[in-house]
C-alpha cells in the first residue's frame, strides 16, 4: 500500500516543495478532512474510483481527482465515458487498482494502468490544498499548481446541466 513516506521521497526526487503534515487526530476517510484541518473543502483533494459498466465489454474501474467541495456524481461520469453504468467502487477493487487505502486515496503515484481524470474545477491558483496520502495519521500539503503540474490524468468537465456553478458560468452574477 501506498503510504506517506513513498509520496514524500518521490516528490523529494522530483524537487517538489511539499510537507508532509501530521494530523490532530486520525482519520478513516479524506472526506473528514475539512473538520480535522479545519480546512475548506475546495482545498481537500481526493480521488474516487468509480467502476464502470460499458455497452459491450468488460467492467472496469477509473479514478477521478477532485475536492471535496466538487465531488463528480456518477451520473457526469456516466456521460463523460458514453457508459451504461457507473457506480462508486467498493473498498475492495479501490484497494486493488491503487495500492492506496479505500476512504484515503492520494491523486500521486497512481497506477498507471488506471485511467485518471482531473475535475477541472481543481483550483489553480497558488494556495495550498491538503490530499490523502493512504495513511490515517498524515497528509500532503502543497500548492494547487504544483499538484497539478504532477498529476497525469486528463482535465476533463464533470459539471452536469442543472449544476450551480454550471449556471454561474454560463451567467456570471445573474
Amino acid at each position: 500500500m501506498k503510504d506517506a513516506l513513498a509520496i514524500h521521497r518521490w516528490l523529494l526526487a522530483h524537487q517538489v516543495h511539499h510537507e508532509i503534515v501530521r494530523l490532530p487526530r486520525p482519520i478513516t476517510r479524506a472526506d473528514e478532512l475539512p473538520g480535522t484541518l479545519s480546512a475548506a473543502p475546495g482545498r481537500c483533494v481526493t480521488v474516487t474510483v468509480f467502476e464502470v459498466a460499458p455497452r459491450i465489454g468488460r467492467e472496469f474501474v477509473v479514478g477521478v481527482v477532485h475536492t471535496l467541495a466538487t465531488p463528480p456524481r456518477p451520473a457526469a461520469v456516466s456521460r463523460l465515458l458514453g457508459v451504461r453504468t457507473v457506480r462508486v467502487a467498493p473498498a475492495h477493487l479501490v484497494n486493488e487498482a491503487t495500492d492506496y487505502a479505500a476512504g484515503l486515496v492520494g491523486p500521486l503515484l497512481l497506477p498507471e494502468d488506471l485511467p485518471l481524470f482531473v475535475d477541472d474545477r481543481l483550483d489553480t491558483d497558488g494556495e495550498q490544498v491538503f490530499s490523502a496520502v493512504g495513511e490515517r495519521h498524515a497528509v500532503l500539503s502543497m500548492r494547487a499548481l504544483d499538484l497539478i503540474g504532477l498529476l497525469r490524468g486528463k482535465t476533463v468537465d464533470l459539471r452536469m446541466p442543472g449544476d450551480r456553478e454550471s449556471l454561474e458560468a454560463v451567467a456570471p452574477g445573474h
